[in-house]
């Protein structure tokens, strides 16, 4: 079987590759390399984290899976003295939905069981990887809050300063319990796993309980569809933004006006902060979200989530397709590492706000609003499935991105193209502004000077203009490709390669 498959980590790219070796499929290889990230990218994504992800069979059914971490039971005791959610510490972090996500794309049509993939993450948990530049640069930015922490201290800083590129990383302890969920993946949510969990947060001052872990199960939904310019545009539904990228697209996808999509994203920045949060907790306006809310004004402003997500993406010959994206939202999430089980919680809760007039309101049981957003275009005998790191920006940079990827051309060239992002505070400013790469032209910086926002450019290629990873069928022709920004690579494996 020939598989499509790109990753933002080498290592993640050959646990792939060793799934596809052992007879796997796309679904094989994108756990496989989601599992090893959790490891060797571990300021991106832990299995402590959030994932979303689309599943899509070859009949061409699409299938979301929202693992997105819920709120404990007893946050309201503490919520209500909030002026705004901690961005930190262990009231910042939902119950994780990252394993149960896996389990349930590896239930979806996978070949092999999860334990495999765990397996041989745990592996190189134990044996170590060497820093990564991508690892380095998020060590120095969050130097203070790693050597602060006793868990990430002893991983990435047992020498008093964080760990340079090519040295050696070694997690024992997150090795041991990636062999215990191999074995039984259940006690991540019900075991041994759980208590030591529920105990480091509750030491941390969480109010998190042992119920809320047994209570949790990720979503497994129909997909969010729309035809425009064409094409089929699918994501998944919120607390997703998905709908706002399909807002982005069903505006500016047919254009031939470069600027269109610039325009059709701050609109979205907008109809995300009014409209995006969990419909399960309360009331979503999706169809203000496709719409972009023209009327909206800026409102629920997040934090900075700088460095929080990581993609994975494949594609089979048989025409099984995922993308996986997962996430710590912010750098080495919460802060917070247990030692006992090596496993670093995410912050994915500081996406919730405190105003009651918004569906992201911090509920019990609630998910936050999610920036992961998976998705997939088609277009006749043309399908490109993408995922992408960027945080709130994910659909302003593959609004930029997918239109081109299903007209063809070299994918390695789209994605070194100069990119651009609008925001407030996840770029940190105050106010809405446009971020360019050097390259982009300016008739960007021209329509946001006419609209009233801030201009202001990044020094070069940056992480915040998104880490974007693709895979391709174009008929019978597969292929695939990392984004330049990132440690990664796209390849085509397996025994009819193309």
């Amino acid at each position: 079987m020939a598989v499509a498959l790109a990753a933002p980590h080498p290592e993640a790219v050959a646990a792939g590759e060793r799934a596809v070796a052992r007879g796997g499929n796309a679904l094989d290889a994108a756990l496989a390399a989601a599992a090893m990230l959790s490891v060797v990218y571990p300021h991106q994504c832990a299995i402590g984290g959030d994932l979303i992800a689309l599943v899509r069979a070859p009949g061409g059914e699409t299938t979301a899976i929202i693992a997105a971490g819920t709120a404990p039971a007893a946050v309201a005791q503490v919520a209500a003295e909030w002026t705004a959610v901690p961005r930190l510490g262990a009231h910042s972090v939902t119950v994780p939905g990252m394993l149960a996500g896996w389990r349930a794309i590896a239930g979806l049509g996978a070949k092999s069981a999860l334990g495999e993939a765990l397996t041989d993450a745990a592996g190189v948990a134990a044996g170590g990887y060497p820093v990564s530049a991508g690892l380095r640069r998020a060590l120095e930015s969050r130097a203070e809050a790693v050597l602060a922490d006793p868990g990430m201290r002893e991983v990435f800083a047992d020498s008093g300063e964080v760990l340079p590129v090519g040295a050696a990383v070694r997690q024992p302890a997150l090795a041991a319990t990636l062999s215990r969920l191999a074995a039984d993946p259940d006690d991540f949510y019900r075991g041994e796993t759980a208590g030591s969990l529920v105990a480091a947060l509750q030491g941390a001052g969480g109010v998190h309980t042992a119920v809320d872990f047994a209570a949790y199960a990720p979503e497994v939904v129909p997909a969010l569809s729309v035809r425009a310019a064409d094409a089929t545009w699918t994501v998944a539904p919120p607390p997703s933004a998905g709908a706002v990228l399909l807002g982005v697209l069903g505006a500016s996808a047919a254009s031939t006006d470069p600027a269109d999509v610039l325009r059709a994203s701050i609109r979205g920045v907008h109809a995300r902060a009014l409209h995006l949060g969990d419909p399960r907790a309360g009331a979503v306006d999706v169809a203000a979200m496709l719409d972009l809310a023209p009327d909206a004004s800026p409102a629920g402003r997040e934090p900075r989530p700088s460095g929080d997500t990581a993609a994975v993406v494949a594609m089979d010959d048989e025409g099984w397709a995922v993308t996986i994206v997962q996430s710590v939202y912010m750098t080495f999430g919460s802060g917070l590492m247990d030692p006992a089980t090596g496993i670093l919680f995410h912050n994915r809760g500081s996406a919730f706000g405190v105003d009651p007039a918004l569906p992201s309101m911090i509920r019990p049981g609630a998910r936050p609003p999610h920036t992961l957003t998976p998705a997939i275009a088609e277009r006749g005998e043309t399908i490109v499935v993408a995922g992408c790191q960027g945080g709130r920006a994910q659909p302003w940079i593959l609004g930029q991105l997918l239109p081109a990827a299903l007209e063809g051309g070299a994918l390695d060239g789209l994605l070194g193209r100069p990119r651009w992002v609008v925001g407030d505070r996840d770029l940190g400013f105050e106010d809405l502004t446009l971020v360019v790469e050097p390259g982009v032209p300016d008739v960007f910086r021209m329509l946001a000077v006419a609209e009233g926002i801030g201009v202001a450019e990044f020094g070069g290629p940056s992480d915040e203009a998104g880490h974007v990873q693709l895979v391709r069928r174009d008929g019978s022709t597969l292929e695939a490709a990392s984004d330049p920004r990132a440690d990664g690579v796209g390849i085509l494996t397996g025994s009819d390669r193309e």
